[in-house]
């Protein structure tokens, strides 16, 4: 659903846990880009509100009795207007599922007052898209001959040295730039850092892989390892695409 802007949201709040339920709407209401905050303890009557209720989010749980949270998701992905979906949930394990239904954020219990206010400002912005930059051009050279790449063709980069490693479906190609470098000014164009020694583009992720705690992408059909600790930020990064 989409809401003209500086009018306030209407929200649906689902937790079987009643504490944490008063706990979340009490948070939405002290937002004033918030307006109704409706609360049910229950997903099964939440998809019977939502059958006659117009709202604009839903903030649920996942784990929950009967219907679970990514379930009613699924449901709700069916609407033909549906509603943005914000994950609170105390396991950070469902974060692939929850990205693949395309949830506009995944808020970890115990919630913050801080980080709740950026899942509200994900929502506030919609479906609106930021403009993209421009597909830069890239030269690399090879045998004294100089090409130009299209940024938007480069699936990862690799460190090597002081020089970068650009991979796109052709081949590799080195780029006398350290990934350091590349890393700042490649950002707004979706490259990310998923390891010291890897940059990926968020346009050419296929899939995210987690096993055992360890997550990985897969890019280009290559399966690259993520750090522990760039998973979460890679994780919130993909979620926003997927909510933007």
């Amino acid at each position: 659903m989409s809401t003209p802007p500086g009018v306030p949201l209407t929200v649906l709040v689902i937790d079987d846990e009643r504490p944490a339920l008063d706990e979340l709407a009490f948070l939405l209401r002290r937002d004033e880009r918030v307006g109704e905050v409706l609360t049910t303890d229950s997903a099964t009557d939440a998809l019977r509100m939502l059958q006659d209720l117009e709202v604009d989010a839903v903030f649920l749980d996942i784990q929950m009795p009967g219907l679970s949270g990514l379930e009613l998701a699924q449901v709700l992905a069916r609407f033909r207007t549906p509603p943005a979906v914000v994950f609170v949930t105390a396991h950070e394990g469902h974060a692939v599922d929850a990205f693949d239904l395309d949830a506009v954020d995944y808020v970890l219990k115990p919630v913050r007052e801080e980080r709740l206010a950026e899942a509200v400002r994900r929502v506030v912005q919609g479906t609106a898209r930021q403009a993209e930059p421009p597909d830069e051009q890239v030269p690399v050279e090879r045998g004294g001959v100089t090409r130009f790449l299209r940024r938007s063709e480069i699936t990862h980069v690799e460190a090597h040295g002081d020089y970068a490693r650009l991979h796109t479906p052709e081949g590799s190609h080195l780029l006398r730039t350290p990934l350091s470098t590349l890393e700042q000014e490649w950002r707004s164009a979706g490259f990310v850092r998923i390891h010291r020694s890897l940059l990926v583009s968020l346009a050419h992720v296929d899939e995210v892989r987690m096993e055992s705690g360890r997550c990985s992408v897969v890019v280009g059909g290559e399966e690259l390892v993520v750090s522990r600790r760039h998973t979460r930020e890679l994780r919130d990064l993909l979620l926003r695409r997927g909510g933007s």
